[in-house]
Order: C-alpha cells, then structure tokens, then sequence
C-alpha cells in the first residue's frame, strides 16, 4: 500500500488522541433507559457500589465534564479524541471495558445498558463533533440487534465505529468472532463505513477466586488482546469484506511484525498442504498473505507507547499506526503526554509524527484536520519541543511508557 508522504508541520503538531475514555455518571444513564427498565435500573443501583479508582472521588467527573475534559487535555497538547466507553453502564457487573459479555438470560438488560450508553455518547459528541469521535458498543448475543444499533450509531453521528466484544474460550452464550454467523455485523459495518475496534482487557477466561488469579489476568491480557487480529484473518473476515477498517487499541505494537512473520508462514504450509505433521486444504489457504490483510485493513492504536513500541512503528508502517493518551486512566500518559512523547519519538521525522499523530487517525475516524488546525495552533506541541530528548522522568507519572524500554 503506497501512502502518501504527510506534509510536515513547521511549528506545531496537531495531536489526535486515538484512545481516550468516558461515559456518563451512572445516576445519569437512568435518562437515557427506556422507562420499562427504570424499576430494575433502580434495584441495580441501590446495590452497585463501584470499585475503580478513575470512577471515583473528584477524578470520575473527567469523564463527563466537557469543560474539564477539554482543559486537561488541551494543557497535554491534545486538540481530539477517539472516545472508548469507560464508566458503569446499568445492569454491568464491573468495569465496561473488561466485564465479560453477558449470558442470554442476562441480554436484555445488559444490551438496555449499553444503548443507554451509546445515546448518552451520541450527546456527549455532540457538544464537540468535530473533536469527538464516540464509539458504539454492541453485544454479538443477538445478530439482528446489533446490526440495528450499528445503523443507529452512524445515523447518530459515532463515527469510531463499534468496540468489538472479545469472547472469552470459556464462554458458550455466543460463538467466537471468526464465525460467519457475523458476517451480516461485518457487512453493515464496512457498508456504513463505520471501524471496528478491538480493546484490551476482553476475551479472559474466568480463573476463580484465588490470590493470584489478578496477576494471572495481567500476564495473559496481552494474549487475549492479540487474538482478534488472527481470528479476523485467518477465517477470511478480510477477504469477505475487503474494505472493514481493523483497530486493536492498547495492545501494545512491538508484537506485531512478528506475530505477523508467523502467520505468513504458516500461509505459506497452508498452500503446499502441510506444516510440520498437521496437514491442511490447499483450497483452504486464503488469496493473499496474513501481513497483506493486515496492511489493508487493519491499524494499530498504540496507547502511551514506549520507546520499543515507538520502534515497531517502522515496521508495521507509518500508515498503520496511531497514538493514544487513555485519559483519563492512571496508566495513561495525561498529564504528561508530551514528556511521554518526547520519550519516545524525539528522533523521528516530523513528517513521520504527524502522520501518526494525525494523519491516520484522521483516514480512520473522520477526522477534519483543516478544523483541528486552529487549535492546533494553541495547544500543540511543538516540533521544537518534541525533537528534544527527555532527560528525567517526570515527577508523579504513573504510566508505564516512562519506564519500559
């Protein structure tokens, strides 16, 4: 894929934060419930007691407060934003991001939920279109329902697309994603226009209740965050819907070209019938290579990349990277995005920054640069200052880009 080289920008940097979160105070989404859930919404309430820090104290309102929001992000030289969900919708049982997809019989009032959340966003966009883009959520329980809310979102102006609901192995209400039982999901999605994003923290089994069972979540998070990338491959997602935008956000980007390295040879065995002792259907084996499907319809949203993170963009392509800050989570970089970034890019071409600052995220998510520029022009960094090299952490950050390689 040839893509054009971006104009380099002479003063400051227009920065698109490809992942931030939010979503509505929880008493909140009761407005945005039909009124046939309000009873229940209200016995949900009177027990839930939430248990994240970001949701919290005086911090959760950088979620919904538009003013706050734009004054944090602004002062860390961000000027728009990709919107994934991030607080409590009714009927969930835990954090939005990382609450596992519901039962059948829980359906009905998790996908209240969520519609609630995705009317709520469509407003919350709506105070600043051109610097907001929101994400859908749907569940894969029920096909038809989500290609509905799919049309709805983009009628409604969430123009990230919808955030794909990983299945963990060890759930049985839904089938894996690579089923053709979601093509009609996929087809709606590349006929509206509308990428599909993949997010850390979904996909987990259930490990029980053991002391160590949250270290285990940690250390296999990275696996099940991959997943989706070789579940939409190798079942041909890509080469059924050819023009579906793929984006696996805070997933990390230094796995990449090998990962990718791996499926090409395993392509490779698929077409001469054989691998080691497994042997396949040469009719079985896909068009084109894995790293091909990858360079055309999928993206690497690389939240608060470290500096080997930062590398890896040389090799799954300028094209096919974002930055993202995570605002307002607590290992994002907010409020030391420039220093985080300084860290990680200060070699780099200008040309080559604003591509992945930018540029992509505006082929992605709609984005308007011309519109953006004006307050670029305030609140970007500029290319002086992010050509000169970190020299000490800042005090009190907390996000691991400033101390992984």
């Amino acid at each position: 894929m040839t893509v054009a080289t971006p104009t380099a920008p002479s003063d400051r940097y227009t920065i698109i934060s490809a992942d931030c979160h939010g979503g509505a105070a929880t008493d909140t989404y009761r407005d945005y419930l039909e009124s046939k859930y309000h009873d229940e919404f209200d016995a949900w309430r009177g027990g839930y007691k939430n248990p994240y820090r970001d949701l919290q104290g005086d911090g959760r309102t950088r979620n919904w407060d538009d003013e706050r929001r734009w004054s944090d992000l602004e002062a860390d030289g961000q000027v728009a934003e990709v919107i994934f969900p991030n607080t409590i919708p009714p009927f969930f049982p835990t954090g939005i991001v990382i609450a596992r997809p519901p039962t059948n019989s829980e359906f009905e009032l998790r996908n209240a939920g969520i519609r609630a959340h995705n009317r709520w966003l469509a407003d919350f966009c709506s105070l600043a279109p051109t610097r907001r883009a929101g994400m859908a959520q749907i569940f894969l329980n029920d096909v038809d329902v989500a290609v509905k809310e799919i049309h709805w979102a983009k009628e409604n102006g969430l123009r990230a697309g919808i955030l794909l609901p990983n299945i963990p192995p060890d759930y049985l209400d839904s089938a894996p994603i690579y089923d053709p039982m979601y093509d009609p999901i996929w087809e709606a999605c590349q006929e509206l226009d509308m990428p599909i994003n993949s997010h850390a923290g979904t996909g987990l089994p259930d490990y029980g209740k053991y002391p160590f069972t949250q270290a285990l979540w940690v250390v296999e998070t990275p696996f099940f965050a991959h997943r989706p990338l070789w579940f939409m491959i190798m079942s041909g997602v890509f080469e059924r819907f050819p023009r579906l935008k793929f984006v696996m956000t805070e997933s990390g980007a230094s796995w990449v070209p090998g990962q990718l390295r791996q499926l090409d040879g395993l392509h490779i065995g698929m077409k001469m019938g054989r691998t080691g002792e497994v042997g396949f259907n040469k009719d079985d084996a896909l068009p084109l290579k894995p790293s091909e499907y990858f360079d055309r319809n999928c993206w690497i949203g690389a939240s608060f990349p470290s500096p080997s993170d930062g590398k890896a963009k040389d090799k799954v392509g300028l094209h096919k990277f974002m930055w993202g800050s995570d605002y307002p989570h607590h290992e994002g970089a907010t409020p030391f995005s420039k220093e985080s970034i300084r860290r990680a890019f200060h070699t780099d071409a200008p040309s080559d920054l604003h591509q992945i600052f930018a540029v992509n995220a505006a082929h992605v998510y709609g984005f308007d640069l011309d519109a953006l520029a004006p307050l670029a022009a305030v609140h970007g960094p500029t290319v002086a200052e992010i050509s000169t090299p970190l020299e000490a952490i800042p005090a009190g950050a907390t996000s691991p880009c400033f101390y992984q390689p």
